[in-house]
């Protein structure tokens, strides 16, 4: 993937790779081939919808395309609202947030990677209806399967069909990680997503999909979104215009998600012939959307940058397969800013360690201190 997106900082806005099918760096190309529901598909050859479906059966693509999609969605929407993602995020998270906040004004070191892998697991869990009062080492060990999980589709850069040996690794680890799924689909309130799925009459399989999806959207590009927007804060030095202007919050969150762009590839399938960018693109190609190339174009992490219209939020994804919990992830990275930032004092980075073999670029550990 990381050779991949350094040489298209060589080709067009859509450029036709062999092996690969075709390859979008251009922001409002890619959005064009995320709004056209009718050309481009989740499910089928490139998408994510094909590695899903693979994996939990045919009724997956449900949730991938047409009207079951559009009722779930709906249906959830009140889940994932602003007011929604800051009580969720607060009942959760906010006592370890307290906890490192008052860690770091007693002159300790904490490790915000650590801290943040268990923090989208008590998250997760929490909107799941999945138990939320388990040891923190429980939640480590729900990061650690996902990341198990996602680093199986490591390989499906130049197709998305799965060996069988593949996925039998694949649900082993499902198996793991929804182990508690079926005791919370039945006693889980309608202010939870599974509740919400038992009300809607979807299936207990169709259910552990959509809880594994979350797991995996839920945690690891969180994560990755949160530590690695806090590391490029403090490498510019912007922590400190934040600390002298808190009303930078909002840029500060945005910047870091473009930057980071945590999803830097996105797959569609091509349903039907098509053109984009003076392109003819024909049913059954795939089209692999550089997010970081494209997000990344506007230039350099800067906090002081205004909105930039043509990105807005690809980072996301966009059209109706927009993130469900974009604004989730933006409280969660604010969150963690704050917290950082609550001793009135600029951090500083005492040692990092990048993560490795992960699908999802990140780092092992970033210990921070006060300065």
């Amino acid at each position: 993937m990381f050779a991949l997106l350094e040489a298209a900082r060589h080709t067009g806005p859509i450029t036709r790779v062999p092996r690969l099918g075709w390859v979008v760096t251009d922001p409002v190309l890619a959005r064009h081939v995320l709004n056209d529901h009718a050309g481009f598909s989740m499910n089928g050859e490139g998408g994510v919808g094909h590695l899903w479906t693979q994996l939990f059966g045919d009724e997956m693509a449900q949730f991938f395309g047409g009207a079951r999609h559009a009722e779930i969605r709906t249906r959830a929407r009140d889940l994932f609202t602003e007011d929604a993602a800051r009580t969720l995020v607060e009942r959760s998270q906010g006592p370890t947030h307290a906890a490192l906040a008052a860690r770091l004004a007693a002159g300790a070191s904490v490790d915000v990677a650590g801290a943040a892998r268990v923090l989208a697991g008590r998250m997760v869990a929490d909107l799941l209806g999945l138990p939320a009062d388990r040891p923190d080492a429980a939640y480590r060990e729900v990061f650690a399967a996902g990341e198990r999980l996602a680093r199986l589709a490591m390989g499906t850069t130049a197709s998305t069909g799965l060996d069988p040996a593949v996925l039998a690794r694949a649900r082993t680890i499902v198996d793991g990680l929804t182990a508690a799924v079926p005791h919370a689909y039945r006693t889980a309130g309608t202010g939870t997503l599974l509740g919400r799925c038992r009300e809607m009459g979807l299936g207990l399989p169709l259910s552990r999909g959509l809880a594994t999806l979350l797991v995996i959207a839920g945690t690891e590009t969180g994560a990755s979104g949160t530590v690695r927007t806090a590391a490029l804060l403090h490498d510019t030095g912007a922590h400190r215009a934040l600390l002298a202007e808190p009303a930078l919050m909002d840029n500060a969150v945005r910047e870091g998600l473009r930057v980071a762009t945590p999803a830097p590839v996105i797959g569609r399938h091509v349903s039907r012939d098509t053109a984009v960018g003076g392109r003819r693109l024909r049913a059954g190609d795939r089209v692999l959307l550089l997010t970081y190339r494209a997000t990344n174009g506007a230039g350099p992490f800067d906090v002081h940058r205004d909105y930039v219209p043509e990105t807005r939020q690809l980072w996301f994804g966009g059209g109706r397969h927009l993130c469900l919990g974009a604004a989730v992830a933006r409280v969660q990275v604010a969150r963690m800013l704050a917290t950082l930032l609550s001793g009135g004092r600029p951090y500083r980075i005492a040692s990092r360690r990048p993560a490795r073999r992960v699908l999802v670029p990140g780092y092992a550990e970033l210990r921070v201190r006060l300065a």
